[in-house]
This record gives C-alpha cells, structure tokens and sequence, in this order.
C-alpha cells in the first residue's frame, strides 16, 4: 500500500441522536485496504469502509462508502471514475515501482 501525505484514516462514529451525543457515547468502525491500494495526499477514509485490491484514490477524496478493487476513483464523496483494467499501464507502472 502507498499512503500520500496528510492522509486520514478516521474509525471513530458517533451517534446522530443528541442525547447519546451529550452523553459523549462513541463507536469504533474497522477500516479494510485491500492489496496494492494507493491513497493519495490528503485522502480521507471514513469508518467502515473497504478499498478493494489495487485501487487509485484521487488526492483530497473523501471515501464515504466501500470502493471495488481495480478502479481509479475521486471527490468528494469519493465516485469510481474509471476501472482500471488487467495489463493496463497504470497496473503495470504502479508494480515497477
């Protein structure tokens, strides 16, 4: 995996509700980066989510939901703007390095 700078990986969750809020109640969510992931600068990743194996994140996405493996995605929230394919030259560049 290849992590830019001022990357963010948040776990934490806290309720929507401002009873429990006050009450300072808090959660945890596990974050799952398959194989190969690049996380450019300044990506944020939020609690529960998946990136599958090989995927590009844009730098300064915001991932709010899971992301399939082999895709280039960016924004904010993040969107899948394009599928990286088997033997393409971004697989190939990315496992000279």
């Amino acid at each position: 995996m290849q992590i830019g700078t001022s990357v963010q990986l948040l776990t934490p969750t806290h309720p929507v509700d401002p009873e429990p809020r006050r009450a300072k109640w808090e959660a945890a969510r596990p974050i799952v980066i398959g194989d190969n992931v690049w996380l450019g600068s300044g990506a944020i990743v939020l609690a529960g989510v998946t990136i599958g194996e090989n995927t590009v994140v844009g730098a300064g996405a915001v991932v709010t939901r899971d992301l399939p493996a082999n895709v280039v995605a960016a924004g904010s929230p993040a969107r899948v703007i394009r599928v990286i394919e088997a033997g393409s030259e971004e697989i190939e560049a990315a496992s000279d390095e």
